[in-house]
C-alpha cells in the first residue's frame, strides 16, 4: 500500500493514509507503524482483560465487566445456535478478535495520536487475521470429521459444484481481509481529506466523521467476529 500517498490529516495528527514507516531486516520490509500500533492494540486488550479479571465481581459489575459480559453472552448464544456445544473454543477466539479489532480500528481516532494509523488499515494485518481464522476453521473441521469425510462437503449438494465450492473457500480469507481493510482505510482517507479544510472549520466535519468512523469500527469488528463463527460453523457442521 506504500504506493498511495494522501494529504496529511488535520492539525492534531501527522498520519498519511497508505504511507508507512518501514524498516528492512534480512531482505524483508516491515511496516513499523503497523507493528507498533498492533502491539499497542494487543496490549490494551490484554491489559483491560487482566484488569477486569482482577476486579470481576458477582455483585454489581463495573461498566467494563458489563460490556465484556454483554459481548461474551452474545457470542456464546451465536456459537450455541450455529455450532453447538462441541466448539466452545470459538467463543474466546471471536470475543478476542472483536475487542482487538475494535481497539485497532479506533487507534487513529485518538486526538493525541500523531504517528500511528489504525493497523487494520494495512492489509498485512487483515490478511494475517483472515488466514488465521480460515485455516484454523479448516483444521478444526478436518480434526473433527477426518479428511475423507471433511472433503465430501465440497461436493454438496451436487458433485458438479466442486469447482465453485473450492473457489468459494479460496476467496474467503481475501474477502474477509479486504472487507475490514477497505472500510478502515476509507475512513482514514476521509479524515485526511477533512484535514484540507481550514483549521477554524475542520473541527466540525472532523468531529462528525470521527463519530461515524468510530461506529463503523464497531460494526466491522462485529462482522469479522460473526463471520469467524460462521466459518467455523460451515467447517464443523454435520452434512445433511
Amino acid at each position: 500500500m506504500s504506493g498511495f500517498a494522501a494529504p496529511a490529516l488535520a492539525a492534531d495528527t501527522n498520519i498519511e493514509v497508505g504511507v508507512h514507516k518501514t524498516a528492512t531486516f534480512l531482505g524483508m520490509t516491515f511496516n513499523v507503524d503497523t507493528i507498533i500500533s498492533t502491539v499497542i492494540a494487543g496490549a490494551i486488550v490484554l491489559g483491560l482483560g487482566i484488569y477486569m479479571a482482577n476486579r470481576a465481581t458477582s455483585g454489581v459489575p463495573s461498566k467494563l465487566q458489563l460490556g465484556f459480559e454483554t459481548v461474551t453472552d452474545a457470542v456464546q448464544r451465536q456459537v450455541d445456535s450455529t455450532i453447538g456445544p462441541t466448539a466452545q473454543f470459538v467463543v474466546p477466539l471471536s470475543v478476542t478478535l472483536f475487542f482487538f479489532i475494535l481497539i485497532a480500528n479506533w487507534i487513529e481516532l485518538v486526538p493525541t495520536n500523531e504517528n500511528l494509523p489504525s493497523p487494520t488499515a494495512d492489509t498485512n494485518l487483515t490478511y494475517a487475521m483472515a488466514f488465521l481464522v480460515v485455516i484454523w476453521a479448516h483444521a478444526a473441521g478436518i480434526r473433527k470429521k477426518g479428511w475423507r469425510q471433511y472433503r465430501q462437503h465440497y461436493t454438496q449438494p451436487y458433485a458438479v459444484l466442486l469447482p465453485l465450492n473450492v473457489l468459494e473457500e479460496i476467496a474467503k480469507p481475501f474477502t474477509l481481509a479486504l472487507r475490514l481493510f477497505g472500510n478502515i482505510f476509507a475512513g482514514g482517507i476521509m479524515i485526511a481529506l477533512i484535514g484540507l479544510f481550514p483549521a477554524w472549520l475542520a473541527w466540525v466535519p472532523n468531529g462528525l466523521w470521527k463519530g461515524f468512523d468510530a461506529f463503523i469500527g464497531v460494526i466491522q469488528a462485529f462482522i469479522f467476529a460473526l463471520l469467524t463463527i460462521l466459518y467455523f460453523s460451515f467447517a464443523l457442521e454435520e452434512g445433511h
